[in-house]
Formats: C-alpha cells, structure tokens, sequence
C-alpha cells in the first residue's frame, strides 16, 4: 500500500539503490538448467528497451509487466473494462488485474522461450528442468513486479520500470563507447567501444586523417559519429523537457496562496515510448516464432522475415511487417529504403501520439481527473470559474499529451536515422527518466532535504 509516512530523502535513495542492486544481481545470475544459451539472439532487437538479459534470471526483463499494462490499456481504452478512477476500489481492482495479467504474461511467454528450444531440445533438458527454468522466470517477474511497487508507493523514486530500462541502456551505451573487447570482422582485430578504438587507430595507423575517418565511419560496429549523434540527442530531448505551460492556481482554503499547475509538452512522459516498445518487441516475439514453424507459409512471411545477422550474431528482420516497423540502422538505409523509414517514421508517430492519449484517460491524469483533484485541494484557475475548470484543461491536457507523444516518436526516429548508439527508443527513455529524477531530487533540496 502507499507509503503513509512522510519517506525521509536518505531513506528514498537507500531503497531505490537497494532496488536497482537487485535488479542488477538478477541480470547476472545465470539460469539453473539450461543446455546453452549459444548461437543467435532471436530477441536481440528487445533487450536493451526491455531490461533484460540473455541466458539470466532476468530473461525476461520488464516485458510482461510492460506488455500487461499494454493489453490492460487496450482493454479499458476500448471500453471492453470499465474502470472509474475517482473511486479508489476500482483503481485497486484495475491493477491487480494488471499484475495478474502480468504474471499470466510471464508463464506463457517463459514456456514458449523453453519449448521453441532457446534452451536447448526438451529431451536434452529434461521435463524437471524445464518446469525449473519456467519457474525461475516467474520468480524473477514477481521479483520486478515487487520492486517496481516499492518504488511507486513512495518509498522509492519513480518508477522501477523506468529506473531499470534507463540503468539498462546507460549500460550499453557506456559499453559501446568503452569497450575494450576485440572483434573480427573481416578486416582484422577492431575494439569494439568506439572511442577507444579511436585512440588505437590514431595512435597505431601512420594516416592520421585515415584513421580518424575510419573511427568515425567504419561500419557493423559502434562509431564516434554515432556516439556524437547520442549526444546531440540528449541535448535535444533535455531541451524539450523545458517546454510547458504554466496555469496559475489560487486557493480557497489558503487567502493569499497563489501557485502555478505545469502542464508539460511530455505529459505522460516516456510511458508512450514504453507501451510502444512492448508492442513492437512482442510483434518480433510471435513474428519469429512462427517464422521459425512455418516459414514457408504466405501470411506468416509477411508478417515478418527473419535472417541470420552475419555480423552480430542475432536475427534481424529482413521483409514484412517486422522490418517496416523497424527502425533503419542508419542515414545510409533510409537513403537506400526511403518507403521503410517513411513507414517506419509514420508508425512511431501514430503509436506514440495514440498511446499518449489512450494512458491519461487511465493513469487517472486526464482533465476530468485533475480537475478533481484540484477541486479536492480547493484550488481553481485565476480569471476563470470553478465550473470551467474542466473546459480550461481540456485546452492543454489532451493537446499536449498528443503532441507530445508526437514529439517522442519523432525524436525516436530521428535518433535512429542518426544510427545513434542504444536506439532512439532506448535514448528517449534514458533521457526521460534521468530527467525526472533530477527533478525529484531538485524538489526534495528545494523542501530543505539533503542527501547528507
């Protein structure tokens, strides 16, 4: 239940390290029972976004958690649930049911990873295994699902899903710029984080312009442009975060109290970039699975075609509606495929702005449900009625999680055609969420609360 006290600052980081720690334990700790886990990735494409890790207890990662909040939102934006966020019952029934469908999610999705045969053949290893390496995943699910609710209920920053996908794609993106480890691909030994492999061709090739345009150009391994274009990213998406619209409030309870409500161009913040990612990864999941069955079938192969990545290690969709809806790995594949970056363009901006505006109407921050709350604190707009509070939030509320949701899905694109390092997704969320937490660490200074 929510935290009923007043959780002290030290406190709040005390857990949401303990949290993070937790997570990053599981990430590493190998699953019991497996015969291998070698050879190609078939969710390579879903891991950064879905904090998971191949081979661990973490396998799974956030994605039912995620992909129950997809279908869950699905179900109510569709009205085939009815849920009433101004009564606290409904609330608590809705997200029950969310982590019910949740675990539901994991069960299904850990027993086809083990009979499509990650694992290993079943014969090879065994039906007691199996059942071990199912329940496994089921307990690291409820392990996140726990994690993620600590952190909600307050006693935490944020959320869990998001502080674990941004600690993810930070990870990677720090790896891909530093890594030391040497990789053959034809052209001999290379390292493999681009700004040390920078150093190395300055420093071993006689071609000093040579070898700088080759750090930055090479090509089926990280670069220092594409590491260039993620900064230039972060600084745009930080600089959006700016945008918003201040609504001066007053009090009725409070003479003489006057404050302002923000109304930011990110209402609904990474969420839409999230539930999209869900989609998309479980798109490829059921994609790969039936290409792997049926391949030869016709509406299975445009649903999505799969090839062996010969660098990489990993499948990566090569026709159908798995490829279009994937993003192009550089300026290069957009000038080659224009119809795929436009179509793959035209999805982002469709699923986010439509996400976006389908989460306020059940994340209980639509119109109706702040003007409640404002009206519970007894707050109303200056120069407006407390009658028309609701038509003065209807001006902003639903236009700027739709537009912002736009927003987010043109970033995306845009970093993906930049080929920036981690994915334009997987920098949007990092962005977001590191942005939010500093927000909520300038709120509790600004409370005269200090780490120390």
């Amino acid at each position: 239940e929510q935290a009923k006290r007043n959780v002290p600052f030290r406190e709040k980081v005390l857990y949401t390290a303990v949290a993070l720690f937790v997570f990053l334990v599981c990430s590493q700790l190998p699953l019991y029972g497996i015969h291998t886990s070698a050879g190609a990735d078939p969710f390579y494409w879903a891991r950064v976004i879905m904090a998971s890790n191949r081979g661990t207890c973490m396998e799974l990662g956030i994605g039912p958690s995620v992909t129950s909040g997809l279908v869950m939102q699905l179900l109510s934006g569709s009205k085939l649930i009815e849920v009433d966020t101004s009564i606290p019952e409904d609330v608590e029934l809705f997200q029950a049911a969310n982590k019910m469908m949740g675990f539901i999610i994991c069960i299904g999705q850990a027993m086809a990873y083990v009979v499509s045969g990650m694992y290993g053949s079943i014969n090879d290893i065994g039906y007691v295994k199996a059942a071990m390496i199912v329940g496994q995943l089921f307990l690291a699910t409820i392990i996140v699902t726990l994690l993620d609710e600590l952190l909600q209920k307050g006693y935490g920053f944020g959320s869990g899903v998001s502080l674990f996908i941004a600690t993810n794609i930070c990870e990677s993106i720090v790896w891909k710029s530093f890594s030391p480890q040497t990789i053959n691909r034809g052209r001999g030994a290379e390292f493999e984080g681009a700004l040390v492999a920078l150093f190395h061709l300055t420093l071993t090739r006689g071609d000093k312009v040579k070898a700088v345009k080759e750090a930055f150009y090479r090509g089926n391994l990280p670069n220092c442009l594409n590491l260039l274009a993620t900064i230039v990213v972060f600084m745009i998406v930080i600089y959006f975060q700016g945008f918003r619209v201040d609504l001066p409030v007053k009090s009725k309870a409070q003479r003489g109290y006057q404050g302002n409500y923000p109304i930011k161009l990110f209402y609904t913040s990474n969420m839409p970039i999230i539930l999209q990612s869900a989609l998309v990864s479980n798109i490829y999941f059921l994609s790969q699975l039936l290409y792997k069955r049926f391949g030869g079938n016709f509406l299975v192969r445009l649903f999505g075609r799969w090839e062996e990545d010969p660098f990489g290690g990993h499948l990566s969709p090569v026709g159908g509606l798995a490829y279009y809806i994937s993003a192009p790995k550089n300026m290069q594949d957009v000038l080659d495929n224009p119809l795929h970056a436009v179509f793959y363009l035209t999805f982002m901006l469709s699923a986010c702005a439509l996400f976006s505006k389908t989460w306020i109407e059940i994340s209980g921050s639509s119109s109706r449900d702040v003007a409640k709350q404002l009206k519970a604190q007894r707050l109303f707009i200056q120069g407006h009625r407390e009658t028309s509070l609701k038509k003065e939030l209807d001006r902003y509320i639903p236009t700027a999680a739709a537009f912002g949701g736009l927003c987010i899905g043109a970033l995306t694109g845009f970093a993906d055609f930049l080929g920036a390092i981690g994915s334009g997704t997987g920098i949007l969320l990092a962005v977001t969420t590191i942005y939010e937490y500093f927000e909520k660490y300038e709120k509790e200074r600004a409370q005269n609360m200090s780490i120390y």
